[in-house]
């Protein structure tokens, strides 16, 4: 794992580390050589990182009620659309169109951040975030990860805490 200084991440980081930077949140990048043939996204960098899979959270895009919404949640578990659609008050859910979901955030898939999107999305954040002091998001692509407080991810994206994950 290689960790960046934050004058680093400034000139050649992501737009989600910038964004961080920017706003002067405290926050540790993760990299790691990404393996095409693994599974899961999620899993494989909670495995590349060695850190539990509780702590590794996936940005995944939805379609809620016609508008696309940012879920942030474990990897060890599931979005649950139905609580997802209840956290912003709508009706009915299901996973964003993959090419829309990158044409609207500016990042590929197995690689989209919650923060520095192209556009700004409503976000959820699954509320077990608040158990631990630090949790992982993607830093912009695959093989990048960014830890910081739920806290600031929370406030960084004006995101919702809901129960939208499951095991």
């Amino acid at each position: 794992m290689a960790k960046k200084s934050r004058k680093q991440q400034q000139s050649g980081g992501t737009p989600a580390t910038v964004a961080l930077a920017a706003a002067g949140v405290p926050f540790t990048v993760h990299s790691y050589d990404h393996d095409p043939s693994h599974p899961s996204y999620g899993e494989e960098a909670a495995e590349a990182m060695g850190v539990s899979p509780d702590r590794v959270f996936k940005t995944l895009v939805a379609d809620v009620d016609g508008a696309l919404t940012v879920a942030v949640v474990p990897v060890a578990g599931q979005l649950d659309l139905k609580a997802l659609a209840a956290a912003v008050g709508g009706k009915r859910a299901a996973m964003a169109d993959p090419a829309l979901a990158e044409r609207t955030t500016g990042y590929v898939r197995g690689g989209i951040s919650p923060l520095g999107q192209r556009k700004r999305l409503p976000t959820v954040l699954d509320e077990s975030a608040r158990l631990h002091g630090t949790i992982c998001v993607s830093a912009g692509r695959r093989g990048l990860e960014v830890e910081l407080s739920p806290d600031d991810l929370t406030e960084l994206t004006s995101a919702t805490l809901a129960p939208i994950g499951r095991a």
